[in-house]
């Protein structure tokens, strides 16, 4: 068999292996378009398939590169790394076949003597491991096509939790890709689109880091933690996040606490009423109450009745020096 029948034979396995792949992996991103979006990632599956084939097969060159050479995308799409072990199955396949089919990179458009890892970031990290040369195709790219080739690569091997999607997608926007870009990248629509960036928007970037992927936590409950956030919530969330506790969990089940936490009702403080009269005597006399956030004080004036008055005027000098002290106590 000639390599030209070979290579071809081997890009037509790969795209039936991934394909199937995907349509027998359960989603963990949730229940909706899950047609449209299955239609959408194996066009583009095949489309890449395609893409290699036709470059192997032209003559572009397979060169070995040093795997120190070359850098990570310019812009992230998983929320923490996770690293490949001996024991991987991706490790052992390149060490007992080695790696068949080679990573695409381009000159780093920052430093002509290193390079940027477009396509096969698990391979490259997986030949690392193993102490080898790494295969790989040097190909002119634009941002846009390196975005885009990231984001096969995570529909045709190893699917981004609905966070990270989100996440990614926000970054792509903020990054001033257009989103007919990023909806090609993530083999989306625009509809969807629209909700992935609201939710990234919505959840500030510390609370989706402290959870992290949760890979089982899907579109549907990512949403409805979006629609309900306010801006009072991070603050009552600082002490749970910032738990040794919580970071000991598992992602999905650091989402669960999140919610949890949100769902419980804080405890009202029990409200306080008592009386007052001056230690110096006189007719006058108040009734304070306090409760929560209100503070209130009724006065009967007695035989000073310009008191409350007097109170009043002086508000704002009270006021300052209650700010004063607080700094000055460092609070």
């Amino acid at each position: 068999m000639s390599r030209r029948d070979r290579l071809k034979g081997l890009f037509d396995d790969t795209a039936q292996e991934l394909a199937a792949a995907n349509y027998d992996e359960p989603s963990s991103r949730g229940s909706a378009g899950p047609v449209r979006t299955m239609a959408l990632t194996l066009g583009r599956m095949e489309e890449e398939s395609r893409a290699m084939q036709e470059a192997l097969l032209s003559g572009e060159r397979i060169v070995e590169l040093d795997p120190d050479l070359i850098d990570s995308s310019f812009v992230r799409d998983r929320l923490a790394d996770q690293p490949l072990d001996m024991e991987d199955e991706l490790v052992q396949s390149i060490a007992e076949n080695g790696q068949e089919v080679p990573v695409l990179v381009r000159r780093h458009p920052s430093d002509e003597s290193r390079y940027q890892i477009a396509y096969g970031h698990r391979r490259l990290q997986a030949v690392k491991l193993l102490g080898r040369k790494v295969q790989a195709i040097v190909r002119q790219l634009d941002d846009t096509d390196v975005v885009i080739a990231q984001g096969i690569e995570n529909s045709a091997r190893r699917n981004l939790s609905y966070i990270e999607r989100a996440v990614f997608a926000l970054n792509l926007e903020l990054k001033g890709f257009e989103r007919p870009v990023i909806m090609k990248a993530l083999s989306t629509d625009k509809t969807e689109l629209s909700k992935l960036i609201s939710v990234a928007k919505a959840i500030p970037a510390d609370i989706i880091r402290s959870v992290g992927a949760a890979p089982g936590i899907g579109r549907r409950k990512w949403i409805a933690l979006a629609q309900d956030w306010n801006g009072m919530t991070a603050a009552r969330l600082a002490k749970l996040i910032g738990s040794e506790g919580f970071m000991a969990e598992e992602s999905d089940r650091r989402f669960e606490l999140l919610i949890a936490e949100l769902a419980r009702k804080e405890a009202k403080p029990e409200p306080t009423e008592y009386d007052w009269k001056p230690k110096s005597g006189g007719k006058i006399a108040g009734r304070i109450k306090s409760a929560g956030n209100s503070f209130t004080i009724a006065l009967k004036t007695g035989d000073a009745p310009d008191f409350g008055a007097y109170i009043s005027r002086r508000l704002d000098e009270l006021y300052e020096a209650y700010r004063a002290g607080k700094l000055q106590a460092g609070e």
